[in-house]
């Protein structure tokens, strides 16, 4: 049973866009792992060195990128294999069967693994093809090009797996907020993994120490140097080294071998919590998604007919106070609260500079919210005859979201006197609900936002200037306000052609 869960699992993922987007991506880092020899871009961060493009290393550093890569995107792939069981009922004849709560769990962990095990094959084939092209080392030893797959990547995605059944089974990690948290969760492993800190879940600490040892073997430089995965660029051409690719011992093993064993357990730790299909525990929660709670209004419309521009009429306010209600819709008080205290932060800070660095806290916190635009099926507004001013009161309602929750940064900037940093939050401002409804739209789904707006966040934390659309010193804000407005089109002409194929 747990084979044949599996299996399925595995067919069904397999066939989805998604699964080839991850997978077309993960070959494309396997690209960018071996760069050219004058390219002065790295994947993998060894200072000013590289090792030749050997088998061993060729496989090694496409492992560890995937590895990385693979632990992100590959979640929000597998993730609802649960849900979908719920879903299309294939639950209710599970929980027919003999089934119990592990075994099934199991099953699911097993197929997960091997959607993200297809994708770790991929990534080896595009090793040995980058290992040939680049020509450096022509000799294929299939033991060092593999083995970092088995060894590296593998583990590092069965725990991977494993979170995924895992937190589709503990409440409240379920929805949205379980996307939010695992990508917290990678950001915060990710550094501290690649600092020296906890298990080395990558491998990585090994790797370094073996690859340092041929580098002062090589050219006598006991200097420190940084190192990490992630793709930087480099003011001189690397010196390169050959690296004996040795790197297992038995400690190394052993760390192996706890994955795995932690991944299990935590897959059949989702057990606990898993209501195997009961209808008494799983049917509040699918009512739930699929009737979400409707604001006390009365909400009456003209019987007009559809009109011809993205205009609002004598029912606009109306109908965007409407939308705005429904995407607020089911809003727990203590989402207010923390609206609130950031608010507060915002408002009490003494420094005149911090209204631009509160800005990126007050406009994360909605992004559950902003990514409701474009997959929420309200039936009471689909019926309002005029589709396109729908479609623009959808949208100006997300403005309105954005600009409640940056309110307080945006009076600081004015009693600053920034002019500059208040066009930047105008434009940031109609900027966010386009890319979270053009998101929605296109994929009827909210994770893509909620994946895509982190990590662009995550970015602009990081010191990302060019691509920091919140501050003054990024991007012009009328560029800005221009591709807002380019997304909001895209996102109108995208929904009419939808209702014309229907």
């Amino acid at each position: 049973m747990i084979a044949a869960l599996a299996a399925a699992d595995f067919r069904e993922r397999s066939r989805r866009p998604a699964y080839a987007v991850v997978l077309l991506a993960a070959v494309a880092l396997g690209v960018l792992a071996l760069p050219a020899a004058d390219s002065h871009w790295q994947i993998f961060q060894l200072g000013d060195y590289r090792g030749s493009y050997s088998s061993a290393y060729a496989g090694t550093v496409t492992a560890l990128a995937g590895a990385v890569w693979l632990s992100l995107a590959g979640f929000y792939v597998v993730k609802n294999a649960v849900a979908l069981d719920v879903d299309t009922g294939v639950g209710q004849v599970l929980a027919a069967t003999p089934l119990r709560r592990a075994p099934y769990l199991a099953g699911k962990f097993a197929g997960n693994l091997a959607v993200l095990a297809s994708m770790t094959a991929a990534l080896a084939g595009t090793a040995l093809v980058m290992q040939l092209w680049r020509g450096e080392d022509r000799h294929v030893a299939p033991a060092g090009l593999l083995a970092p797959f088995v060894l590296i990547t593998l583990p590092a995605l069965a725990l991977t797996a494993a979170a995924a059944v895992l937190f589709e089974t503990v409440p409240g990690l379920r929805s949205g907020t379980g996307n939010i948290v695992w990508l917290f969760l990678w950001m915060t492993g990710s550094i501290g993994l690649q600092a020296g800190g906890g298990l080395d879940v990558f491998g990585l600490g090994h790797v370094i120490t073996s690859m340092r040892a041929d580098v002062v073997r090589t050219f006598h430089d006991h200097r420190p140097f940084d190192f990490g995965v992630g793709l930087v660029e480099r003011d001189t051409p690397l010196k390169v080294f050959p690296w004996s690719g040795s790197y297992v011992d038995a400690q190394f093993l052993t760390e192996r071998l706890v994955l795995i064993a932690i991944a299990v357990a935590l897959a059949v730790l989702g057990a606990v919590w898993f209501h195997r299909f009961d209808p008494a525990r799983a049917m509040p929660r699918r009512r739930a998604a699929t009737h979400p709670a409707e604001p006390a209004t009365r909400w009456e419309f003209p019987a007009r007919r559809p009109a011809t521009a993205a205009r609002l009429g004598p029912a606009g306010p109306r109908l965007v106070r409407t939308s705005l209600r429904v995407l607020l819709a089911g809003v727990s008080r203590w989402w207010w609260a923390g609206t609130l205290v950031l608010s507060l932060i915002a408002a009490v800070a003494p420094s005149r500079d911090i209204a631009p660095a509160l800005l990126p806290l007050c406009w994360v916190w909605p992004v559950l919210l902003w990514s409701r635009l474009g997959t929420q099926e309200i039936d009471v507004l689909a019926a309002y005859p005029h589709r396109r001013a729908q479609t623009l009161a959808t949208w100006l309602a997300g403005v309105l979201l954005t600009a409640i929750t940056g309110a307080v940064p945006l009076v600081r900037l004015l009693s600053s006197g920034d002019s500059r940093g208040v066009a930047a939050w105008c434009a940031g401002a109609l900027f966010i609900p386009a890319l979270a409804y053009l998101a929605g739209s296109l994929t009827r789904s909210s994770r893509p936002f909620q994946v895509l707006y982190l990590l662009w966040w995550y970015a602009i934390l990081n010191g990302a200037t060019p691509i920091n659309f919140m501050a003054a010193a990024g991007p012009n804000p009328a560029l800005v306000a221009a591709c807002a407005l380019a997304l909001f089109f895209l996102t109108a002409a995208w929904r009419d052609l939808r209702h014309a194929r229907r």
